[in-house]
């Protein structure tokens, strides 16, 4: 039987490896600038809290929106390419869904790309919902966002689990009412994932998976 029976999963650095498309993003937008490219590490340290604070943080508030209108088309055009799957990821779904559990995405991405990705990777089927940036007024860790995604399949904080790689992830399940397993897969390491918080703390999805009993 599994410990829980709602699971919110956190997409990038959670579920899915997108950096390199997000590191190119991010660096035509401060080429067209007149920036330096960002390194990889600096775009890491810049996300997780919703495109606009991650531009804020690499060129300045000043400079958001008109960051925004370079980053935004560029980023439709090449969402898609070096986006793949985490190891674990797919068999953690595969697993879950087979044994009846409510499963969803609960993101701070931009939610139409989010659907875009979650198509292209193929694991929609495995889905109830994909909640990301934009759909709802709120974004992680408001308790509202959380509250909202519960709402549309009629599930409660009871038996509610978050994945996620970073402390809005903690956060987010905190302000939820339940605990929150993190992966140190993404942004942050499994040290500052257990300052933060966290629940349980993982090396990866695998290791996650024999936790819940799959």
């Amino acid at each position: 039987m599994l410990l829980f029976t709602t699971f919110f999963f956190d997409l990038d650095g959670t579920l899915v490896d997108h950096f390199a498309a997000i590191h190119r993003a991010h660096s035509y937008t401060m080429q067209q600038l007149g920036l330096p490219a960002p390194t990889m590490d600096q775009v890491r340290a810049a996300v997780g809290g919703g495109l606009e604070l991650a531009i804020a943080r690499l060129v300045g508030v000043d400079r958001v929106e008109q960051a925004l209108k370079i980053y935004r088309p560029y980023w439709d055009a090449t969402m898609l390419q070096d986006v793949k799957l985490l190891p674990g990821a797919r068999e953690l779904l595969e697993g879950l869904h087979a044994r009846g559990a409510t499963l969803a995405v609960l993101t701070n991405k931009h939610g139409p790309s989010s659907r875009l990705v979650c198509d292209h990777l193929g694991i929609t089927r495995f889905l109830r919902g994909v909640f990301g940036a934009g759909d709802t007024p709120w974004i992680k860790p408001q308790r509202e966002f959380v509250a909202h995604a519960l709402a549309q399949f009629g599930a409660s904080e009871t038996g509610a689990l978050l994945v996620g790689d970073s402390p809005f992830d903690v956060a987010a399940a905190k302000n939820g009412g339940f605990p929150s397993w993190c992966v140190s897969t993404g942004t942050h390491t499994a040290a500052q994932l257990q300052a933060a918080g966290a629940s349980k703390v993982f090396p990866d999805l695998f290791a996650l998976g024999r936790e819940l009993g799959l």
